[in-house]
Formats: structure tokens, sequence, C-alpha cells
């Protein structure tokens, strides 16, 4: 890597690295005053506060993670062109090292995502689900009080109407409203257990009462039923299934032909996102990575258009094209990266002399 190619990667990644650590801290104040509850309704301590909003930045954080690397790009070649340096490189014909510096920037950045899609995130998925089914048990044995009703996760709510002096519940009552249906939970006493697979709550003599979506009735008795704890504390009613399985043990498992049926899916999705940022880095170059004449500044800030682009990119992937937004933004890109440097041209334009 030359001077000036290194010099442009640590001007691009100066920029993204910045406005990435200030969002990354308004996000998680944001994910702490959410998880607040866990302080004022559900008896934890503020280290449970500050761990459990840490554990769940890392899905945030994929989330935007593209947008920053964007305008990072963006503010960095326009600085470039504001001082006159942007000019320079083409005049001289370093238009290498420029392009050599900015693969390089998308090269770093695209590998911080993999390593936050593929291992970071469903890491941190891992033991956030395991600190709350510990949050939620604990929150049955000890703060769980007859008559009151407790949130354990949006959408299910607890109540007891009895406590026993061994610890027995008595007339216990789960309402749960999670996706789009509703399953209620009634046992005349409950007691909480611990197993190979974690807490769980042991129902008896109760019933299961199933209200899905179209509003079709069912219920089902029991004489005796064990109720996962993490199914209860979870978000959705839906199983972690791949989301907690790093993208190298679901390669193991498929090797090993014991993956699950999404493995493949998982991986491959977990790629996407990776798109999203070298689709980015290419729509930046296509734009602002050329010198215009035009004396005033840009009509629409760059770091609009980057937002915009990732709206557009949002609203297309919910729908039904037959090509996703990244490859269609990293196809143009390209076409209008190559018109701008007159690939195509057969014959090249003189320099007079």
């Amino acid at each position: 890597m030359t001077r000036l190619a290194a010099y442009l990667v640590r001007l691009f990644s100066a920029d993204a690295i910045a406005l990435f650590a200030i969002v990354s801290l308004l996000l998680y104040l944001a994910q702490v005053m959410r998880t607040f509850d866990l302080v004022t309704v559900k008896g934890q301590d503020l280290p449970t506060l500050l761990v459990q909003s840490l554990l769940s930045m890392p899905s945030v954080v994929v989330a935007f993670a593209y947008v920053c690397v964007g305008i990072g790009l963006a503010r960095g070649l326009r600085a470039l062109r504001q001082s006159n340096e942007l000019q320079v490189i083409h005049a001289s014909r370093r238009t290498s090292a420029l392009f050599g510096g900015i693969a390089t920037f998308t090269l770093l950045a695209t590998i911080f995502v993999l390593v936050l899609t593929h291992l970071v995130d469903p890491v941190t998925s891992r033991y956030f689900n395991a600190r709350q089914s510990d949050i939620a048990a604990d929150l049955v044995s000890r703060t769980l009080t007859p008559g009151k009703f407790i949130e354990m996760a949006p959408g299910v709510t607890l109540v007891i109407g009895r406590r026993g002096a061994n610890g027995e519940i008595g007339d216990f009552f789960a309402d749960d409203r999670r996706d789009g249906g509703r399953r209620t939970f009634i046992a005349e006493t409950a007691t909480l257990a611990a197993d190979e697979r974690g807490f769980v709550i042991k129902l008896k003599d109760g019933s299961i009462q199933n209200m899905t979506a179209d509003s079709r009735y069912s219920e089902i008795s029991f004489a005796g039923y064990d109720l996962a704890i993490d199914r209860l504390s979870r978000r959705t009613d839906a199983p972690a299934g791949t989301s907690e399985i790093t993208s190298i043990e679901l390669l193991a498992q498929i090797l090993g032909g014991e993956a699950p049926r999404d493995a493949w899916g998982t991986i491959m999705s977990r790629f996407g996102v990776s798109m999203r940022v070298i689709a980015m880095c290419l729509l930046v170059t296509a734009i602002a990575a050329f010198p215009t004449g035009r004396r005033r500044g840009e009509r629409i800030p760059l770091e609009v258009i980057v937002i915009f682009a990732a709206l557009l990119e949002r609203i297309a992937g919910v729908l039904p094209v037959p090509v996703d937004a990244p490859t269609l933004v990293t196809i143009g890109s390209l076409v209008a990266i190559a018109l701008r440097l007159r690939l195509f041209s057969f014959v090249r334009p003189g320099f007079a002399r």
C-alpha cells in the first residue's frame, strides 16, 4: 500500500469510526432506557441492566453499521474535494491509489461487519437469552407476589393467587399475546425447578388455551406440564433456532449432517449484510470520487444521499423483486464508475500541450 492509499484509509476510517462511536453510544443509552423495567419492575440491580443492554447491542449495530461506513467515506471524499486534493489526485493520474484506498477501507469495514454478524451477534444473543431466563426465574421465585401482574416480556403477563411456605405457587396464570395470537396457561399449583436445559415451571392440574390470529380456539387439559422459562422470557414465542449459533458452528453441523433446515439460509443472510457495506461504498464512490466543475458545494449533502439510499434499500428489501437491492446498487455503481473512468471508450481523449 502506498503512502497516499494509507493516508486515504486513515481519513475515511476516522470519520466512520467517530460517527459509529457516537451512534452506538446514543443507541446504547436508548437500550438502557428501554430495559429500565429490569430495575424498576423486575427487581434487578443496575449491573444487570447495563450488561443486558450491552448484550443486545450487536444486533442493533449490524443494522446501521453500513450507513456509518457510507457516511464516513462520503465525508472523507468531500474533504478531499474541498481541499482540492481530489483534483490533484486525478490530474496526477494517482487514481489507482485513490481506488486502492477506497477498496482497502471497504474491505476492512466488510470484515468488521462479517465478524459481527457471523460471530459476535450469535454469541451475545445466546448469553442475552440465557440471562433473560435467569432473570425470569428470579422474577418467578422471588419477585412475583400474589395478586400483582408482572410483565415477563413484551406481550407476556403473569399473575399468581398465593404462595406456599415451601415455594409452591397457587392459582398460576400466564397470558401470552405474542405473534398475533393468544396462549393462556392456567394451573392450580406450580413449582420452579431446573433441568439440563434450564429453568422450568412445573404446572399441575391445569389447561392451555390457544387463540390463533384467525380466531380459532382450542384447549388442552393436563395433569402435569413443564413450561420453560425461556419460552416466556423471549420477545417472540418462536424458538431461537439458528440465531444463537455462530456460522462456524453451523458449518460444523452441516459437515456432520446434523444441521437445522435453515442453516444455509442463516449463513447466506449473514453474508448478505456485508453486501450492504460493499454496495454503499460503491455508491458513494460513484457519486463523490470524481472532481466536478461546480464552484458551489453539493446541492444535496452526501450524508442525506447515503441515508436516503439506505432507506430505499430497506423498502426494496420487503418488495417481491427477483434481485435484492444491494446487488442492484452494486451493479449500477460499478457501471457508473466504469463510465466515469471511460473504460468503455475505444478512443481515449488526448491532452492538449
